[in-house]
């Protein structure tokens, strides 16, 4: 048995996942009730103290691209890194890597928003992916000077009306911005705009300024389903021997000479 199928399998079945999605509309996401809020009538982001909690899952029905490729001014070496990345999967949350920004955002599982008021952060939980989180200050504070640069980057939170924004900075380059494969350098600083409509839906707005890949920002969107009574799972990502020509080369395989050659 080729050791592609089982890639091919899933594949399958994530579209045919997103194709649900797309065709059969949730009922919790036609209701148009209002957006929930606390006390001092602040926008709560997540799930009514006393209601039930949640995801948010993002809607794939629209068909709409999160940004016009044509729009984007690349660097030569960014636009050729793009276009190098586009025919295969060689893609680092693929193989349960942690994807910072807008690409913690593009599985079919969605991610768990829990704001932390008494502490003063935001936390996103990843479910679709390595089961990690990212955490959003929301004391007032900046940047480090010193940042030594992660996944998840450094993301400091405000509230402006009922959006939240978020500025970030300190990523690494040990992962893609979104599936497509927009290059970054450890320059990049992303601004995020969440603005929950009403109780089912928000919208997600990134601006992503990168000076040493792109001339100009980067800018796109993207709606998300607020799925109530739905939890975090066991989600188990490991690297195995699924798609080992997606991750090395096929001569690399080869010279190996094991159909169980597990990727490290």
């Amino acid at each position: 048995m080729s050791l592609c199928r089982p890639v091919s399998l899933r594949r399958v079945l994530f579209i045919a996942l997103l194709s649900m999605t797309a065709g059969i509309p949730c009922a919790s996401a036609a209701e148009s009730l209002p957006v929930p809020r606390d006390a001092s009538g602040k926008v709560v982001i997540s799930n009514a103290p006393g209601q039930p909690t949640g995801l948010w899952v993002t809607d794939y029905s629209t068909r709409i691209p999160m940004f016009n490729i044509k729009d984007i001014a690349f660097k030569p070496w960014a636009k050729g890194l793009y276009e190098e990345r586009l025919p295969h999967n060689l893609e680092p949350h693929t193989r349960c890597k942690p994807s910072g920004a807008i690409r913690q955002f593009l599985t079919p599982y969605g991610v768990e928003i829990l704001d932390m008021a008494e502490l003063k952060q935001i936390y996103i939980f990843d479910l679709g992916g390595p089961h990690t989180w990212r955490t959003i200050y929301m004391d007032g504070r900046g940047h480090p000077a010193d940042l030594e640069p992660t996944y998840y980057g450094h993301s400091i939170g405000k509230w402006e009306g009922d959006t939240l924004v978020v500025d970030s900075v300190g990523y690494n380059t040990g992962f893609w911005f979104e599936r497509g494969g927009l290059p970054h350098t450890e320059s990049v600083h992303v601004t995020e705009y969440f603005t929950r409509h009403d109780k089912n839906t928000m919208e997600y707005r990134f601006v992503l300024n990168d000076p040493l890949a792109y001339d100009g920002p980067v800018e796109g969107k993207l709606k998300m389903i607020w799925r109530e009574g739905e939890e975090l799972f066991e989600y188990v990502c490991q690297q195995s021997n699924f798609a080992p020509e997606l991750m090395v080369n096929k001569a690399d395989l080869k010279s190996v000479g094991n159909s169980n050659f597990i990727i490290p």
